[in-house]
């Protein structure tokens, strides 16, 4: 091990950033660096006192390289017996990694048979890397535990069996390597998602011709850019105080994904949907689909464009509730109309649209739990703000912090604070429920207007065509939660961009996963499925020979009745563990032995 330091210029300065870097010995006889701790900008007394650290590691281990795990490569004698005798008293069981969620991965991969879509984009460099295993490294690591590059490189590579699975050693986990590889993707993201649409359908008989169009944003808790994507704008994470990026998704009712982009984090909902149009028109060519959109997107100038274009362009829109009230009257006189189970629709023909106000006695029943549960912790909380010994600032604080928690429920109640010079108590702030409000709350929970220029459709599936909105906010959810979307280390739009897409692939993944899952073994989720998977482990059992040499056998764990009882349901076979190799203090080389003594 030694340190390593790498020079930046920033601010009319150079700066020397440290790192603590070993050298593994890979295929080859070639030497790759493997960074162990970044140490940032130190002084010389504290390079000093690492240097002194890093001399005592050396005394201890005889040598600036692990050699007793890397050891200098010879060549290998020739091995020519039948009969291997080895001493069970001398067995050790090495380097536990985790095989089973990347073998799984890996097999929604050739699924998915994205070799034949990678392998003519990603050729082999001439130095031999293999760009199209690099991608299923990180596709895979963003899968199974995501994380940062520099993680990958560090510490996931090793403690996995990906290196085991697709025949590569560490170099492949070189972080330069990541990076490059990182930047030769996006330039291939329309393409990819026609060929995926394509083996969706073949495989799951999907459809495209109801698409869910929504928008969300990530942020960055890093210092403002001078240019590029990352701006202040409208977050829905609630971090108005940090630069983000906006992330418009285009998906199936049934999850599939079928376009993104990443816009700037300034971008307005309204301002996009026209682009997007002409996005799939382009990229999927025209036909008869229809667009479900929440209320904050479209404008009734391009709503108007839809539905005057020479083949119309059809859509369900949310409709915001202060339009409701412009219709509450001409709702009134009109009779509920049963189209399914606990769902009622009442229909109104307005200027070339059709207006649904649907009631569902389910989101009824829902809303009013959730109304219930917020007022009656609001109330609480204002309560026990009448007994605190609090200044008008103080209580102006923690209410701001009450509103933010109870959402909408905040505005049932109207709340007397004291004057500047009255002391907080509960003659001088005082609330009370606002009964007109709540009944209006109460009248409309569990109702939705909708508006569309489908009048021939059926009000039923206009219905859950919506609330199939759903699956978007399903699939932001994965993305930020499951998939790690966010944070983001990345500082250049096209690295971010390149993040985002890798993201997008490893979701594109899940998304297979939990098709297969709905038709085989419905009830369990993706995520569930792979962290049944992750717990099998490879293991390196090594026995030691009577000549002096050792019998490595590389075994992944014996799937448990649960793993084996979902390998039956998903219709998957395990592969046949690899085979052994015979390792002497010379080199190693693989054989399969006839008989062990």
């Amino acid at each position: 091990m030694f340190l390593r330091a790498k020079k930046r210029f920033k601010d009319g300065k150079e700066h020397r950033y440290w790192s603590v870097v070993e050298n593994r010995r890979v295929a080859g006889n070639r030497v790759v660096q493997r960074q162990v701790l970044y140490l940032g900008e130190i002084n010389d007394s504290q390079k000093a006192a690492w240097c002194r650290s890093i001399e005592v590691f050396r005394d201890n281990e005889a040598q600036s390289e692990q050699i007793a795990i890397f050891p200098e490569d010879r060549e290998a004698p020739a091995l020519d017996c039948d009969v291997v005798q080895v001493k069970l008293s001398g067995l050790q069981l090495k380097r536990p990694r985790q095989w089973g969620g990347c073998w799984l991965t890996l097999h929604l991969w050739d699924q998915l048979q994205l070799d034949q879509f990678w392998t003519p984009k990603l050729r082999p460099s001439r130095k031999g890397t293999r760009w199209l295993n690099v991608l299923k490294t990180l596709v895979c690591y963003r899968l199974i535990d995501p994380g940062s590059e520099w993680r990958l490189h560090r510490h996931w590579y090793d403690a996995s069996a990906m290196g085991d699975l697709l025949g590569e050693d560490f170099a492949l986990a070189e972080s330069h390597k990541l990076y490059r590889c990182l930047d030769k993707l996006v330039v291939h993201k329309e393409a990819l998602f026609s060929y995926l649409q394509a083996r969706w359908q073949e495989l799951f008989n999907a459809r495209f011709d109801v698409l869910l169009y929504d928008l969300t944003s990530t942020y960055f808790e890093s210092e403002p850019p001078v240019g590029g994507k990352r701006r202040h704008g409208y977050s829905r994470d609630k971090r108005a105080d940090c630069v983000q990026v906006v992330i418009g998704l285009i998906v199936t009712p049934d999850g599939f994904p079928l376009a993104y982009e990443v816009l700037p984090g300034n971008t307005s909902d309204k301002t996009t949907l026209g682009d997007f149009l002409k996005k799939i028109e382009t990229q999927y060519g025209k036909a008869n689909r229809v667009w479900v959109m929440d209320r904050g997107i479209p404008t009734e100038e391009s709503l108007t464009k839809m539905r005057q274009t020479d083949s119309p362009v059809h859509y369900l829109v949310g409709t915001p509730k202060g339009r409701l009230s412009k219709l509450e009257k001409r709702f009134l006189g009109m009779s509920w109309e049963q189209v399914r189970d606990s769902v009622e629709v009442k229909l109104l023909d307005e200027d070339g649209e059709l207006y649904i106000l649907a009631r569902s006695q389910g989101r009824v029943h829902k809303e009013r739990a959730m109304r219930r549960r917020r007022l009656k912790r609001l109330w609480k909380r204002l309560h026990a703000l009448q007994q605190q010994k609090l200044n008008r600032d103080q209580l102006l604080l923690k209410l701001g912090a009450a509103k933010k928690e109870a959402g909408r429920a905040y505005g049932l109640v109207t709340i007397a604070l004291p004057d500047k010079d009255q002391p907080v108590n509960a003659q001088t702030f005082t609330f009370v429920l606002n009964k007109k409000k709540f009944r209006q709350v109460r009248r409309r929970e569990g109702h939705y207007l909708l508006r569309s220029n489908l009048s021939g459709e059926n009000p039923a599936t206009l219905w859950e065509y919506y609330i199939q909105l759903t699956e978007i906010e399903q699939a932001f959810k994965e993305l930020k939660s499951d998939l790690s979307i966010r944070p983001i280390y990345h500082q250049r739009d096209d690295r971010i961009e390149a993040h985002i897409f890798v993201a997008f692939l490893a979701h594109c993944l899940q998304v297979t996963l939990k098709q297969r899952l709905r038709a085989l073994a419905n009830g369990l989720t993706p995520r569930a499925v792979l962290e049944k998977f992750s717990v099998m482990q490879m293991v390196d059992v090594h026995l030691p020979t009577t000549d002096g040499r050792q019998l490595i056998l590389s075994r992944y764990t014996e799937p448990d009745k649960d793993q084996q009882l979902l390998l039956q349901q998903l219709k998957v076979h395990l592969p046949p563990q690899p085979p052994p190799k015979i390792c002497s203090t010379n080199g190693t080389q693989s054989v399969t032995p006839a008989t062990l003594v």
